[in-house]
């Protein structure tokens, strides 16, 4: 399997910071924010890579090289311009399109076990899984619902006909930062600049595609703010070991 981490924002909500440092390279417990997603797809077997890069990307390719500190091999996949998270998968089809692959966002820790949710996946049949967490602000967020059988029904208000009626017993959640896809994605990844999130999924749930969500009950903190990162600071002081807790991952 291989694997995509999405590096290459500016980091806009993270300023002044990021204007010398790229957000994946921000310091949080003594490492690079981006060693967290590195680590969690090592502990998974995963050990090809690709890391899009815009933003400062000289910077990323400078401390990570080619990624054998962690144990990692890493290819790079530079933007210019730009090409949002949609955008940046396609471009990235030669080296993710020959089997499943995951994505992953740069700026998240999560003590997720990726090798069950990949299983999950598979046992699914999925063309894309998500996950998926419950939040007491999940509306802020963006709010994805699934079915008793973990499969996304509802997806930011979109849903497909027929498929949501007023009986509808659906569970709200929110994206927690790592998917995992069939490589028939890439049927619905055209070139160009476009969110992967707001515009494909809407699209591939109408169109029937099978989707579904892990739900993951454990640890999760999104260091793309202050108070986010702040708080990922306290967390994982004394680079605490990201492990997985909870076992009962299905609503």
């Amino acid at each position: 399997m291989r694997a995509m981490i999405l590096a290459a924002g500016k980091g806009t909500r993270l300023l002044p910071l990021t204007n010398s440092t790229p957000k994946p390279l921000i310091d949080v417990a003594g490492r690079p924010m981006i060693a967290f997603g590195l680590d969690l797809l090592r502990d998974a077997g995963i050990r090809d890579v690709v890391i899009n890069l815009h933003h400062l990307g000289r910077q990323i390719r400078e401390r990570l090289g080619d990624g054998s500190e962690f144990g990692l091999r890493i290819t790079y996949s530079e933007e210019d311009p730009i090409l949002d998270t949609g955008g940046a998968i396609a471009a990235a089809r030669q080296f993710l399109s020959d089997d499943t692959f995951v994505v992953l966002n740069a700026d998240t820790a999560i003590d997720l076990r990726l090798r069950e949710v990949i299983d999950f996946h598979n046992k699914s049949q999925a063309t894309a899984t998500m996950v998926l967490r419950p939040d007491p602000s999940v509306e802020r967020y963006g709010v994805i619902e699934i079915d008793r059988t973990n499969r996304i029904r509802r997806f930011l208000g979109h849903f497909r006909d027929g498929d949501v009626g007023p009986e509808a017993l659906l569970v709200p959640l929110m994206y927690a930062g790592v998917q995992v896809f069939d490589p028939r994605i890439f049927d619905h990844l055209p070139d160009g600049v476009y969110s992967i999130t707001r515009d494909v999924y809407p699209q591939l749930l109408k169109a029937g595609e099978p989707l579904y969500g892990y739900v993951h009950r454990g640890y999760w903190r999104v260091l793309d703010t202050p108070e986010g990162l702040a708080a990922g600071r306290r967390e994982l002081g004394g680079n605490k070991i990201l492990v997985d807790k909870s076992r009962d991952n299905l609503v």
